[in-house]
């Protein structure tokens, strides 16, 4: 197995989808995976690493990683409840999480010399708020910056986080970041009380060095640089459903460069266009790179 460039670590689960009233629909999902997934459909070798259930749920996710390219032994099957998130709402999408397969993850399970082949390591989600598994990714974010690789982090803001990671896991994790992405909800809820301006400065001040991928759903992207700001409108669709799309535009905005795109205008087009593209497609839908070269070129 070549070891991949990039490793996703966090939850993989189940979404329960309400379409119509009384109508369910399930999804595989999971911000963390969804990022692996989208990376690697758009020919990064990534992996995505957690641990998720031995039942039907959990062989569907096991499916749906293998076909898009995640390598197996990243992924470890636990005997324990499957995690799923509830969404009774997706305009806009509200969660509520069931499960516990993926606070069974073991770092020490994962294949040997994984941490001297990788470039980047991406943080995010609910795994960073339900312990033991925060602690555990935590140290493991501060191992993978004691090696010299590079770390971004989303915090996906989820309402089962509490003052605890809006006080110590989100000031961690963003300190040791190279790239932060978040959304304007995002924002709200981390900085409860402060203008928009106001909270990316507060961000800022935590690490000045970080690039700050901020969305702002059907009004596009920015970038914030140390010295600059960049802005990219949405990409204008048939929106079907925006579940997953965060984490699309953040998987575009990672791949962009690995596949050699190095300019940021350029960069944050090619993120746009992966939200975009998931936005047409029901669940977290990856896209790959032939359906994002045609959003660009449409």
């Amino acid at each position: 197995m070549q070891l991949p460039r990039v490793v996703v670590f966090g939850e993989a689960l189940t979404d329960i989808v309400q379409g119509e009233p009384g109508h369910w629909q399930g999804y595989p999902g999971g911000a963390p995976w969804n990022v692996a997934r989208g990376l690697s459909r758009l020919g990064v070798n990534s992996a995505f690493a957690g641990a998720i259930s031995t039942d039907g749920l959990g062989d569907e996710l096991a499916r749906e990683s293998a076909a898009a390219g995640l390598p197996e032994a990243f992924i470890q099957r636990v005997d324990a409840d499957p995690l799923v998130a509830i969404v009774p709402s997706k305009f806009p999408p509200r969660y509520f999480f069931a499960g516990e397969a993926d606070l069974r993850f073991d770092p020490a399970r994962l294949p040997h010399g994984w941490l001297e082949a990788v470039e980047l390591c991406h943080f995010s989600c609910i795994s960073l708020a339900r312990e033991p598994l925060g602690s555990v990714l935590l140290e493991q974010a501060r191992q993978v910056r004691a090696a010299g690789k590079r770390i971004s982090y989303d915090p996906n803001w989820r309402n089962l986080m509490s003052s605890h990671y809006r006080e110590q896991m989100f000031p961690e994790l963003v300190k040791l970041a190279d790239e932060i992405k978040l959304s304007d909800e995002d924002l709200r809820q981390i900085y409860p009380g402060l203008t928009e301006q106001q909270a990316l400065q507060a961000l800022r001040e935590l690490n000045p060095a970080a690039l700050i991928l901020f969305t702002r759903g059907e009004h596009g992207l920015v970038l914030y640089t140390l010295d600059a700001m960049y802005e990219q409108p949405a990409i204008k669709v048939e929106v079907l459903d925006t579940v997953g799309a965060g984490d699309a535009s953040m998987a575009g905005w990672l791949a962009s460069r690995f596949v050699g795109i190095e300019d940021y205008p350029q960069r944050l087009r090619f993120a746009a266009a992966c939200a975009s593209a998931s936005c047409r497609r029901a669940g977290a839908y990856a896209a790959s790179m032939d359906e994002v070269q045609q959003m660009l070129q449409a």
